[in-house]
């Protein structure tokens, strides 16, 4: 039996400061950091997706959508993970954050405790911290969205 890949979105959301959004893991012992993403539920929109995941594992409402990758971006689980899917299919979406730090909330669904920390970095530090097999992705996320942010903030500041 061949597996599918399995529906996803992920979601990258920048600050004032043009920094991102990078969580770290709560089921992991070692300091593995990551943007939000989540499974799209049978039949739901996956912008919808994206604000409904990015609010379940960070509590973060006050977002502003800048830009989205049009084209699903998939990668391959490891073999030894015992999972049903082959890999997942994501659907990638920009946010830009008109929050402030104290609407960050990782509790709002405490059967479900994604992450345990957060913290504000440069998207070009992302396919660093993140597992090796999902390097691929994050490096085409970081090449499609590092420009966005910096035109979204340039159009901040001028007034555009």
């Amino acid at each position: 039996m061949t597996k599918s890949y399995r529906k996803n979105v992920g979601v990258v959301v920048f600050n004032k400061d043009g920094k991102v959004l990078l969580c770290a893991r709560n089921d992991q012992k070692d300091e593995c950091w990551q943007f939000p993403q989540g499974g799209v539920e049978q039949g739901e929109d996956y912008q919808v997706a994206a604000l409904r995941e990015l609010y379940e594992e960070t509590g973060i409402k006050s977002v502003e959508l800048v830009d989205r990758i049009q084209e699903p971006v998939r990668y391959d689980f490891p073999i030894n993970f015992k999972l049903p899917f082959k890999g997942q299919e994501q659907y990638w979406f920009l946010f830009y954050f008109k929050g402030d730090d104290t609407e960050i909330n990782f509790k709002i669904n405490p059967q479900e405790i994604e992450f345990k920390d957060y913290k504000w970095d440069d998207i070009s530090e992302a396919p660093k911290l993140i597992v090796q097999f999902k390097k691929k992705v994050y490096n085409k996320v970081v090449d499609c969205f590092e420009p966005r942010i910096f035109d979204f903030l340039r159009g901040k500041v001028n007034g555009i």
